[in-house]
């Protein structure tokens, strides 16, 4: 995610972060690099353009050239742009009239709709909500199978809709099924095209008509950049959306979506789908990814998804051994197991700051057989090993090995991704643990 646009800026930022004196000729020729950066992260020019002059405007100001650290406070003031660009902070589903409440999900044939109505109704139902999936999409049969075999995944009731109706009637029928059976929500996959046409719009039309929904979510793939910008802009302008939900964000290394939606829009980014599993959707922190947008990591994701997936014992007792650089080969294994639950490990790292400095750790992708064989080789170890991997010397690299089934390369492997893993966490540690504030200082 934004992978791209990160390590441009890393460049940009590292040229005045430890310089003692800025001068306007130093801000300027950032600037002039940050815009280049952008621009070729396909972000909008004309919001590209005023960006970048409301940084210059506030980075020539004297509390920042004749600071201590103006490198620094820079950083601070694009840190605090981006995130007012995105939206400044994270926007809640709205709720209104009496339940059964209504979410329509809109966009084009292909952006991943009915994935993320399943998605969304595992999230709602670990909210304590009762969601009620409905398939709309009279013309493709196969959506319609799509979300009745992800229903019975999860775990949901999902309306299956007689075909020869008209969608709006179908969403009305499910309102009353969701009546009777207890359900507080309707979560409603409505059709789409390769391409917005006038038939289209007209049924959704009927559809917000019919039910006054309390969100019209527009679901969009990250990865077209400006074209998603443009289909979000002319959604708008037919249905007035609430806000929207960029799907494929993991594979998205340039960002142009996600830094231009809200300011042609007006319209909140609410939800970002970030891997094909069925939980990988997460509220859009603006704050957040601007964080990771320059290498500062997303800590704070990191440890609220920790504290989902694990109990809170689990999570304060992960926390307090960052915090005293104690992280071993035991508290790894233990990561290791839980990724199916947090996503790749990869994405966990991502998450932690300065991940994006070190380029070796970028080709560290832990498929399912490679976490079997790291599994055995940290099983083999013994306990003194597991805590202090140091010792771990010729001999024992060889006795691991053998009872682990695998080669002392695959040992060696091991030991130096972990080595590299480490020195994140203990960089990270110095920093703090309490979000953004200590990165600044």
């Amino acid at each position: 995610m934004f992978e791209s646009l990160t390590e441009k800026l890393e460049k940009v930022f590292k040229k005045i972060r430890g310089r003692g004196v800025l001068t306007e000729k130093d801000i300027r020729d950032a600037l002039k690099e940050v815009r280049l950066a952008l621009l070729e992260a396909d972000v909008n020019y004309r919001i590209v353009k005023d960006f970048i002059e409301d940084i210059r405007q506030k980075a020539l100001g004297q509390e920042v050239l004749e600071s201590l650290t103006p490198g620094q406070q820079v950083i601070k003031i694009v840190h605090e742009e981006l995130t007012k660009l995105m939206g400044s902070k994270a926007q809640q589903l709205y709720f209104k009239g009496s339940p059964p409440y209504s979410i329509m999900l809109v966009g084009l044939q292909g952006s991943g709709k009915t994935t993320t109505a399943a998605k969304l109704g595992k999230y709602l139902k670990k909210k304590g909500r009762h969601p009620l999936l409905v398939p709309a999409d009279t013309h493709r049969p196969a959506a319609v199978e799509q979300l009745l075999k992800l229903a019975d995944e999860i775990k949901l009731p999902c309306y299956k809709p007689d075909l020869n109706k008209a969608p709006e009637d179908i969403c009305i029928e499910a309102r009353s099924k969701a009546m009777k059976e207890g359900c507080d929500i309707l979560l409603i996959d409505t059709a789409g095209r390769l391409h917005i046409n006038e038939e289209l719009m007209n049924e959704l039309v009927r559809i917000k008509e019919r039910l006054s929904p309390s969100e019209i979510l527009l679901v969009a793939d990250a990865m077209t950049g400006q074209d998603a910008v443009n289909i979000a802009k002319e959604f708008n302008e037919k249905l007035d959306i609430t806000g929207v939900i960029l799907t494929k964000m993991e594979g998205d290394a340039r960002g142009g979506a996600a830094l231009s939606i809200k300011a042609v829009t007006g319209k909140p980014i609410k939800f970002i789908g970030v891997g094909e599993k069925i939980d990988a959707l997460e509220v859009f922190h603006p704050d957040r990814i601007a964080s990771k947008i320059l290498g500062m990591g997303d800590i704070l994701t990191l440890i609220e998804k920790a504290q989902e997936e694990f109990d809170q014992q689990q999570a304060l007792k992960l926390q307090e051994k960052i915090k005293k650089k104690e992280f071993d080969l035991e508290d790894f294994l233990y990561q290791l197991k839980q990724i199916r639950k947090l996503g790749s490990l990869e994405q966990i790292l991502s998450m932690l700051p300065g991940f994006g400095q070190l380029k070796q750790l970028k080709k560290f992708q832990v498929d399912e057989k490679e976490l079997i064989k790291i599994e055995a080789i940290i099983n083999s170890m013994t306990k003194e090993e597991r805590r202090n991997y140091k010792i771990i010397n010729a001999s024992r690299k060889r006795r691991i090995a053998r009872g682990s089934g695998t080669t002392v390369q695959d040992v060696n492997r091991l030991l130096k991704n972990f080595a590299q893993t480490k020195k994140i966490i203990e960089k990270l540690s110095k920093k703090g643990l309490d979000g953004i504030g200590s990165i600044f200082g």
